[in-house]
């Protein structure tokens, strides 16, 4: 029975290589401990016994051994990534001087301009414990332009990086763990150059490249429309303004932004055409040559040169590696756009960076990719001859907008808590717009530039960018442009992607199967349950559920933590907003909750000692906003315990109440800093 399925499945298993080999990836990053180097033995070696097996297995039933040993190499992959790319983390909080050289320069989320720094020097920390990579964001003032290869120094605030801010959340540590980032901080001093620019490696000088080129675009292009043109033709996005990428988000056009799938597919597709006319308008070359393979080569090329332009991140990778398999199909002959090119992509993606895999650009790139590839690919046989010449391409703007849109929503709206409910209006207006303008004035640009002029190409840019901004800008104030979602589980986004991966790869009439764990994961997202109080690490602040929402102890202070719980509550109210609800103030500013029975007291201010004690004696959960010195009565969390714990949630299983901290949540890997 078993081989008689498979068998019906044959030429289409190999889709499922990709799927098996993030599933076991998924599984090492779910763990909350961190195996040892015999528990990685031991998977590598029925790793090993399930490819023996597979050797000798008749082919009906070889798919089984040869599945379950992609599961375990894709665990495998991700742990020996996370071990190899290991350098130390600060493990306390450094106040002191700071030199580093520059490799990277963007935005911080306050909109204050960043530097990455390499080659860390900080005073009284051994090299050994000193980070591979720092990243400062400056308050103070400057004197210079920051440039990737400048040595600089200033006095500065560094931390490790923060874990989540509530049990189950974002953790950025495990972020910056796989960028090599082992501090983040701050400087209000102003930062001096403390050696000139280096000018030997390559790798800065294609950073230097790409700076300047940056600054060049928006010199010929003032405002915002050069900021634009910069971030998409290099990836830099220090001259944006927040405000317009806030209305880019709540449009749905972000992605325009991003350097990813679209631009690389629009930039190598007008070369590829350009090319391909160009010697098929010379009847002798046309004649003569494989047209098509060289404007496939020219395409790659350009891609290529792109992808290091725009700082080579991991969005743009995986873009870049999805074209040349796309090329590299016209160069072999084979259908450039099918299921199998996007597998190989994704293969590919995960054995170079598995940890891309929980990352919201791999997910949302490849949802968009599969679906695009999968819908169009059903609708290559229908007979579009009915519909007239002018309104095909109009269909296939918004078929294609509203494909991408609906197989990106469910992951956009659960990793940044927010629907855009106009967001196929905005696409459908704007993507037409960079295709036809804004690439293609991007590309007569590059062409020109080495003649001095590249500004002929920007003033072709800039009437389309001038109209995708104000569609953001419209459908951004539009009443309703933004829905805000509760943060599902975690469980929510595997089962719903295997669901549709189900739909979309399966032969025959089993794929309806895969609506059953669509529907389950849409099922587990409305019934998410969030935790009833949730208290800062530092102690400072602490939010209570209620009905009209969280309502949060303080309206300053805390803005972040404060930000991301608001948002995974999908609350879109401010943080003074949330702190008009708080109606739970006792004596000296304590506040005192009775939820099903359980009283918990939050206490804060002086006197302390006397009020612990007589909350011991009332409450069943005491929280203190400060450090307790000596013993005390009874189970406290105060600063002190709350750094080893980690941010704290209060919740009820079985009418018992639960007291979870991030850090016994997150458990014990090499990013959590915990032993």
């Amino acid at each position: 029975m078993l081989a008689r399925v498979l068998n019906a499945q044959r030429g289409h298993l190999f889709y499922w290589a990709p799927v098996l080999l993030a599933m076991g990836i998924g599984c090492y990053f779910a763990l909350r401990f961190e195996p040892s180097l015999a528990h990685f033995g031991a998977i590598a070696g029925l790793a090993a016994c399930l490819l023996l097996i597979a050797a000798v297995t008749p082919p009906e039933t070889r798919p089984i051994p040869i599945g379950s040993a992609l599961f375990l190499l894709g665990f495998l992959l991700a742990g020996a990534r996370a071990h190899s790319v290991a350098e130390p983390v600060l493990g306390f909080r450094y106040y002191g001087p700071i030199e580093g050289r520059i490799v990277a320069v963007d935005r911080s989320h306050s909109d204050k301009l960043r530097l990455t720094l390499d080659q860390v020097r900080l005073d009284r920390v051994r090299p050994g414990r000193t980070p591979a990579k720092v990243r400062v964001s400056l308050h103070g003032e400057r004197h210079f332009d920051p440039v990737p290869g400048l040595r600089v120094m200033m006095t500065g605030h560094l931390s490790p990086p923060q874990g989540p801010v509530e049990p189950g959340g974002f953790d950025f540590r495990l972020m910056a763990w796989f960028q090599g980032l082992g501090a983040v901080g701050y400087t209000r001093t102003p930062a001096l150059i403390a050696a000139p620019a280096e000018q030997g490696a390559f790798e800065l000088w294609v950073h230097r490249l790409r700076l300047r080129i940056s600054l060049a675009v928006q010199d010929a292009l003032p405002g915002r429309a050069g900021a634009f043109a910069a971030a998409v033709t290099t990836g830099d996005r220090s001259g944006m303004d927040r405000a317009v990428i806030e209305d880019l988000r709540s449009s749905n056009l972000s992605h325009l932004l991003a350097i990813s799938g679209l631009h690389m597919g629009l930039l190598t597709g007008v070369v590829f055409a350009g090319f391909r006319l160009s010697l098929a308008l010379v009847p002798r070359l046309a004649l003569r040559l494989p047209v098509k393979k060289i404007a496939a080569v020219a395409a790659l090329l350009a891609g290529a040169f792109y992808y290091l332009l725009s700082g080579g991140n991991v969005a743009t990778e995986r873009a870049f590696i999805m074209v040349s398999v796309m090329f590299a199909a016209i160069l072999l002959d084979r259908r450039a756009i099918t299921i199998r090119a996007v597998a190989i992509a994704a293969l590919i993606v995960l054995l170079l960076r598995p940890e891309t895999l929980i990352s919201p650009g791999f997910q949302m790139s490849f949802a968009a990719t599969t679906a695009l590839v999968a819908v169009f690919g059903a609708l290559r046989e229908w007979n579009s001859h009915v519909l007239p010449k002018w309104s095909r391409p109009v269909l296939a703007v918004v078929l294609s907008s509203a494909v991408a849109g609906l197989a990106t929503a469910p992951v956009a709206a659960a990793h940044f808590n927010r629907l855009a409910d106009f967001g196929l209006l905005a696409n459908v207006l704007s993507v037409p717009m960079m295709g036809l303008v804004v690439m293609p004035g991007a590309v007569l640009a590059a062409a020109l530039a080495p003649l001095g002029l590249a500004w002929v190409g920007l003033a072709v840019m800039r009437p389309g960018i001038d109209w995708i901004l104000g569609v953001a800008g419209w459908v951004a104030n539009l009443e309703g442009a933004v829905t805000p979602v509760v943060t599902p589980s975690g469980w929510v986004l595997p089962i719903l992607a295997l669901g549709a991966l189900w739909l979309v790869l399966w032969r025959g009439p089993a794929r309806a199967l895969g609506l059953a764990p669509i529907t389950a994961a849409f099922v587990l997202w409305a019934l998410a349950d969030r935790p009833q109080v949730l208290v800062a690490e530092s102690g400072g602040l602490v939010g209570v559920l209620t009905a009209q929402g969280r309502a949060l102890s303080k309206p300053k202070g805390d803005g972040f933590t404060a930000e991301v719980w608001l948002e995974n509550d999908g609350d879109a109210v401010a943080q003074e907003t949330a702190f008009e609800r708080y109606g739970f103030l006792g004596p000296k500013g304590d506040m005192r909750l009775e939820l099903r029975g359980h009283r918990i007291a939050l206490l804060s201010g002086r006197g302390l000692e006397a009020r612990v004690a007589e909350a011991c004696r009332s409450a069943d959960v005491i929280v203190v906003a400060k450090r307790l010195e000596g013993p005390v009565p009874c189970d406290v969390y105060d600063q002190a315990r709350l750094r080893e714990v980690g941010a704290l949630s209060v919740t009820f299983e079985a009418g018992a109440l639960k007291l979870q901290g991030a850090k016994e949540r997150a458990g014990v890997r090499p990013w959590s800093g915990a032993r």
